[in-house]
């Protein structure tokens, strides 16, 4: 009797701890695809980065839609859109060149980047050349000889012109950033998503039985 009652003890420790396992595991799935869904998720910009030096290139991307303008297409010119950061609270940098087989890539202006300071390329509006011209007048009230617009007023425009090929949304193609202090980086530079078509996150999957 005594043996009988020792074996269904034994039986009972053994099944409690089979569910207890069993707990554990589904746990730890829900957990484990909880972080593959994290992993996945994209930032909600549409551009790239890269950092070189003291220099962090955010948000690189190929403008859209095409205008009569700039067109995106083979013959035609595309406007490149980014910010530079320079993390260095003392030394100024300079964005130097940008090289790219798409096309001759074209500063308007020299390109320095203040220390603790952003640079950010993108198409100039109406508004930011209105705000450009008014501190360029308040600029020459104050000081005659200085006629220039302030540069922080307004984005800075950069042009690929002569495109060798169609800039086409999907694709990224592979552009040189030249830094007099900072060095080189190539970043793969796709094409603005748009603001009607912001990157979307993979849908979350439950748990069937406990979501």
């Amino acid at each position: 009797m005594k043996a009988t009652t020792a074996s269904k003890s034994r039986r009972r420790a053994v099944t409690v701890a089979a569910l207890a396992a069993g707990a554990v595991l589904a746990l730890s799935g829900c957990g484990a695809g909880q972080v593959s869904q994290t992993a996945t998720q994209v930032a909600a910009v549409n551009g790239n980065s890269a950092n070189v030096g003291s220099i962090a290139l955010r948000d690189v991307r190929f403008l859209v839609p095409p205008t009569e303008e700039y067109n995106n297409a083979k013959g035609g010119k595309a406007v490149l859109a980014f910010s530079a950061v320079n993390l260095n609270d003392s030394k100024a940098d300079e964005l130097v060149a940008i090289n790219s087989d798409l096309g001759q890539v074209k500063l308007a202006e020299k390109v320095e980047i203040k220390p603790s300071s952003t640079v950010v390329a993108d198409k100039p509006t109406a508004k930011d050349a209105a705000q450009a011209a008014a501190v360029g007048q308040q600029n020459a009230g104050e000081n005659p000889e200085n006629k220039s617009a302030d540069p922080a007023a307004k984005p800075i425009l950069v042009e690929v012109t002569g495109l060798t090929k169609d800039i086409t949304p999907g694709l990224t193609y592979p552009l040189t950033f030249v830094f007099k202090e900072g060095g080189t980086v190539v970043v793969n530079v796709p094409v603005d998503a748009g603001p009607n078509n912001p990157r979307q996150e993979p849908p979350k999957q439950g748990h069937k039985g406990g979501e």
